[in-house]
């Protein structure tokens, strides 16, 4: 079947790209941390491509036509997914249409990625860069589209790097736009000018899917050609031609040649080439699969002499072969070994055959004995993934599980002879003893998916009681999960859904299920569309249905159970309903066909349907719909809408599309009526789980646009506030259709992405997130006015969490002026000008960063200065020295004053507006940040006590020095926390190095937005003004005197003490890193009065991290969570004493962010 990605249409409408740099991570007003994971599945979807690295065992990758890229792990035998952060604008990055790992410099991998060559994707192709095996990404866009879920996709690998100059790559474009080669690992491309052919052969001419060039589709080297660092000369590529499949340079890449007497009528799949006997064997087929495939051949060119022969195991003109050739492989430890597969065998089940003579003779992985009997040289063992039956039990010859369809990637391990690995159209098969195959004995098929989750998901629920989590998937139907962890042993039956499109249950009587999905009708004649279940999904039947009915559409179970209402999904088809299980139906009036359907959760009567843009309520079964008044709701798009649990009535729609109206909206009266949500700008589903603690309402979640950031969120207050609880790394490309909670655990969300499976999330911030700001402070009151200054106070706010703190803001004019922060409900106002009227006010936050509204203003006017009205003589004219790239020291004669002059004011001169620069109290004043080459004009005005100012002084012009030092200093060491207290802490660290001399250091406290909070000229730095019972985080980076700055130190995370006078601390940074792993320190000190005999240290780790070895603690784990705990020789510790330990720990190679907490406690 063409497997289309699904929910399209709303993402054409909508999405929009951006082509070059990535944009640095923009995140909503509020979030809640949360880790995500699959629902255990285990494929069930396309693997086209696996691809080993030839110099690093166990290196291995495996690409997929809709769910990106995986790397595989061998310590724990699962794939890892590394295009994860795909997100909304550019979803078509999982179609990867191929993949390359490099051989010289095996952290190196690229990526061709994008989904579609016609106009379904609307962003251009892209080749992604990573020099850490996938853990961070880079890309360049190419000047056209790729075709990553299109024909062909199995054909390759069209991307491969020089395995002598791996800075040379080359890559194989569709839709006639040729070979590709990139000098600079990747960064930018040009097109080959001198390569002759573009490839003319297209599956379906003419059609919008079928009808693409397939172009250039593979690329392989003969490393013999080259020596290391020089490129190599003779490459080899394939051409979707069945006149001129095979072409080669024997200079690098300057001309091209036809290879000569090459065979004909075929496209060649793959070319593999055996460096030690040097031969390139091609595998060739009359169609560019997957899915097509009917004759073909297996070719041997020997390199040397160019003389072609063919191989077949079972040549073309035999009647036996009505498959083509395509996964192709040969044993690198045993030259002269190789593997084919068929493409495609689909009766009685695919061949692969096997030769140990170069193609001389073969094997079959399996031989007819006496018809329909068979006998095999391998068995399956697929305990692991049971459903790969598909529930089947086929007649003799076929069995089931099957080997496989659509075989087009077969690999040998390159360092083990004994395993290999195979896509299907269903997962990835592996075999870890396959040489028995040439010993007579029989190796063991199993499947090897784990952690490589392919499923496009249609349709969730999650009933309040039975199973956790109820699926609708594409292609393998759906499964009944008791246990998000473990593979279910089998996918629904009875009847068996190629795809499910819609399921539900019955809100007060939720073991009552319905589910509708799409199969040809006239494959299956006497199966329905439409199936049934009592007991919550375990076991399922079907009733009758309409006739004419292919496509599933969308169902509702009323409230009770007792009826049905179905739109099936075919053009015309009228919405029907079903008093029972389906064993007749009666057309329903008033609902356009095609409509969405959906129940009331409480009321048994009363259904719900959609269409564009209009909303129909029935209020008798299902029997007859009536349209609302309702207006303003989307025409256009994909529009989700669904019912709350509990509270008839209640009904919460999004949908829409960038040319309409898109959004979220809210009905309390059955649709009679919506409103439009202001903060949501864009919405494409609509979920609800379990209250938050202390609330009735029901949590909602969406798949939206907030604050101008795409992602999911979650809402505990019907709505009003939201939280956004995915993160830039967890995006998961083109998700949407498919989205609930559950009822049964606060926070959990299940998301159904395109190609990425099902995933869940949980929360892993342990208490429900404070969205509830601090009351509005009383008015200020100004008392104690003098002509510099004044005090305000006010009357203090309450928050249900506590008031952290006061911002003070003076207004001036269209922007107020933040002037200082307090603690307490007091703050002293000073540098104020005489005889000057002030306004300002005060807003409260706590420790969650909710805001409180604005006090209500004060206004005063500071006093006359005593009665002093004579202002400060004019300063000499500023002097400039010590002139750098990046700074200056001006000094001027001094001004003299009948009182006394308390300071200056230096300012540049900037057009029409001069810049306060500063406000030294002596004759002298040192300018840093200026830029090199670049002239700059000051002057500088004194001032008294009184606040009188003199006239500005003459202005001093220069031009900074050409800044020749763009060396930037090395990074500094992890910081050290020490002497911790309630309200400080002192920060060191290891200095940094520079080729001129390190200027300092400037030291920042991690958060949402990095705060700046000072400056230190040695390795050292005191931390003041913090609040108690706090954890914070800080780093550093050091600068120069030409104002070049290092890379920011690791960052290190501790907690003041509670300011109650015992206790201890605990402060956690990162000491060193690597791909897949990390070491880190956690300093513990005892800020008490008094000896202590032991301690505890515990924190939530956020990015799926494992601690694998420790020292000087007792370190225990469950799932997220750590606890460290003293050992006999350092639990015992002095007031003011410390001790710390270490350990190891393995991550997923994407984030390794230090926990938020980090809590101590004695004991």
């Amino acid at each position: 079947m063409r497997r289309k990605l699904f929910g399209l249409l709303a993402i054409l409408m909508a999405a929009c790209f951006t082509a070059g740099v990535e944009a640095p991570p923009v995140t909503a007003a509020a979030s809640d941390p949360y880790t995500f994971k699959n629902v255990q599945i285990a494929g069930g979807g396309f693997v086209p491509g696996i691809i080993f690295n030839q110099t690093q065992q166990n290196l291995i990758y495996a690409r997929t036509d809709i769910g990106g890229a995986y790397r595989w792990n061998q310590s724990t035998q699962t794939w890892i997914p590394l295009l994860d952060w795909v997100g909304f604008d550019n979803w078509g990055y999982n179609g990867v249409v191929s993949l390359a790992t490099d051989s010289v410099d095996p952290d190196k991998v690229y990526v061709a990625a994008g989904m579609y060559t016609n106009d379904w994707d609307p962003n251009p192709g892209a080749i992604l860069r990573s020099s850490d095996k996938g853990a961070t990404w880079q890309r360049s866009v190419l000047p056209f589209k790729l075709g990553g879920n299109m024909p062909g996709r199995g054909m390759g690998e069209r991307l491969a790097i020089d395995p002598n100059r791996n800075s040379v790559l080359y890559f194989g474009a569709p839709s006639g736009n040729g070979l590709w080669r990139s000098t600079d690992s990747g960064v930018t491309w040009s097109k080959v000018t001198s390569f002759p052919n573009a490839g003319n052969y297209a599956e379906t001419p003419g059609d919008a899917y079928g009808g693409d060039n397939q172009g250039v589709v593979w690329v392989t080297f003969d490393k013999r050609t080259g020596t290391s660092g020089n490129a190599t000369q003779t490459i080899y590529v394939g051409v979707a031609d069945k006149a001129n499949t095979v072409y080669r340079t024997t200079n690098g890449g300057t001309t091209w040649e036809r290879v000569a007497g090459q065979p004909t009528g075929y496209i060649a799949h793959k070319g593999v080439l055996d460096t030690t006997n040097g031969y390139l064997f091609i595998a060739t087929s009359d169609g560019g699969g997957p899915y097509n495939g009917t004759k073909g051949e297996v070719w041997r060119y020997a390199t040397a002499t160019g003389t072609w022969t063919q191989i077949s195991p079972i040549a073309s003109s035999s009647s036996d072969d009505y498959f083509g050739y395509s996964g192709l492989t040969i044993d690198r430890q045993r030259p002269g070994t190789l593997m084919v597969a068929t493409l495609n065998s689909w009766w009685p089940d695919a061949i692969f055959f096997r030769s140990t003579d170069s193609g001389a003779t073969w094997t079959r992985v399996w031989d007819f004995t006496s018809y329909p009997n068979r006998s095999f040289r391998y068995k399956m063992d697929i305990s692991s993934s049971p459903w790969l039956t598909f529930g089947t039990n086929p007649q003799p010859p076929e069995i089931t599980p099957k080997l496989g369809w659509m075989v087009e990637s077969m690999e040998i391990d390159p360092f083990d002879s004994n395993r290999m690995m195979y896509g299907t159209g269903a997962t990835i098969y592996g075999t870890t003893d396959l040489r028995q195959w040439d010993s007579g004995g029989q190796f063991t098929i199993k499947p090897t998916a784990a952690g490589l989750e392919e499923t496009a998901v249609l349709d969730l629920i999650s009933p309040p009681s039975g199973a956790p989590l109820i699926s609708g998937l594409g292609d393998i139907g759906g499964f009944r999960h008791t246990d998000l962890t473990k593979v279910p042993s089998m996918m629904f039956t009875s009847p068996v859904f190629t795809t499910t499109t819609s399921l539900d249950y019955a809100g007060t009587n939720p073991s009552i299920m319905v589910r509708a999905g799409n199969f040809t009708d006239s494959d299956r004649p006497n199966d329905s569309h439409v199936a049934f279940s009592t007991d919550g999904g375990a076991n399922w039947f079907q009733g009758t249905e309409p006739g004419g009915v292919n496509n599933g559409g969308t169902v509702a179970a009323n409230a009770d159970g007792s009826r049905f209402v179905w739109a099936p999904g075919d053009p015309g088809q009228q919405v029907v309903y079903s008093v029972g299980y389906g064993n007749s139906w009666s057309a329903a009036s008033g609902a356009p066909a095609g409509s969405i359907i959906e129940s009331d959760r409480v009321n048994p009567n009363k259904f719900y349907a959609f269409s564009a843009g209009g909303f129909y309520v029935s209020t008798n079964g299902g029997a007859t719909f009536t349209r609302t008044a309702a207006t303003g709701l989307p025409a256009t798009g994909n529009v989700r809408f669904k019912a709350l649990p509990g509270t008839e009535g209640d009904i919460w729609l999004a949908g829409g599309s960038s040319t309409g109206a898109y959004g979220l909206w809210h009905s309390t009266n059955s649709g009679a009526s919506f409103t439009k949500l202001s903060n949501v700008t864009e919405a494409d589903n609509i979920g609800f789980g379990k209250a938050a603690p202390g609330r009735t309402n029901q949590a909602l979640f969406t798949i939206a646009k907030i604050d101008g950031v795409r992602g999911v969120f979650r809402s505990d207050d019907t709505g009003a506030t939201w939280v956004r609880i995915n993160d830039d790394q967890h995006q998961y490309g083109n998700i949407g259709e498919a989205l609930t909670g559950d009822p049964r655990i606060y926070g959990r969300v299940y998301i159904g992405t395109n190609g990425r499976g099902v995933i869940y999330g949980d929360r892993t911030g342990g208490t429900t997130p404070d969205t509830t700001p601090p009351s509005k402070p009383g008015t200020p009151a100004a008392s104690s006015i003098t002509s510099t200054g004044a005090t305000l106070t006010w009357t203090a706010s309450t928050d249900d969490t506590g008031v952290t703190g006061y911002d003070v803001y003076r207004e001036a004019g269209t922007t107020d002026v933040k002037v200082g922060t307090a603690t307490t409900n007091s703050f002293a106002l000073t540098g104020l000008t005489a005889s000057t009227s002030y306004t300002f006010y005060v807003v409260a936050r706590d420790a969650a960063g909710n805001s409180s509204p604005e006090s209500s203003p004060v206004t005063f006017t500071t006093t006359g200065g005593g009665g002093d009205t004579t202002a400060p003589s004019r300063p000499g004219t500023p002097a400039a020295s010590s002139i750098t790239s990046t700074g200056a020291t001006l000094t001027w004669t001094a001004s003299t004053d009948n009182v006394g002059v308390t300071g200056y004011t230096v300012y540049r001169r900037s057009g029409t507006t001069d810049v306060s620069v500063g406000t030294p109290t002596t004759n002298s004043f040192t300018l840093t940040g200026l830029s090199a080459s670049t002239s700059y004009t000051y002057f500088v005005v004194a001032r008294d006590a009184a606040g009188n100012t003199s006239q500005a002084s003459n202005t001093v012009t220069f031009t900074t020095t050409g800044g020749g030092d763009t060396t930037a200093p090395s990074r500094p060491g992890t910081p050290a926390a020490s002497s911790i207290t309630s309200s400080g802490a002192t920060l060191s660290w290891q200095a940094s190095t520079d080729n001129v001399g390190v200027t300092g250091y400037d030291v920042y406290r991690a958060g949402t937005t990095d705060v700046k909070v000072g400056t230190a000229t040695t390795n050292s730095f005191a931390l003041t003004g913090l609040t108690a019972s706090t954890t914070y985080t800080f780093y550093v980076v050091a600068r120069d005197a030409a104002g070049n700055s290092s890379p920011a130190s690791n960052s290190v995370t501790f907690s003041t003490t509670g300011g109650g006078g015992g206790g201890c601390t605990a402060a956690y940074s990162i000491a060193s890193s690597w791909p897949s792993g990390f070491t880190a320190n956690v300093a513990v000190t005892n800020t008490g009065t008094s000896a202590i005999t032991g301690w505890t240290v515990r924190w939530t780790f956020a990015d799926g991290q494992v601690v694998s070895q420790a020292w000087n603690a007792t370190v225990t784990q469950s799932g997220a969570q750590v606890t460290a705990r003293n050992v006999s020789y350092n639990g015992n510790l002095a007031a003011g004493a410390g001790t710390s330990f270490g350990f190891n720990s393995g991550w997923n190679g994407n984030n390794n962010s230090i926990p938020s907490q980090i809590s101590c406690t004695v004991g």
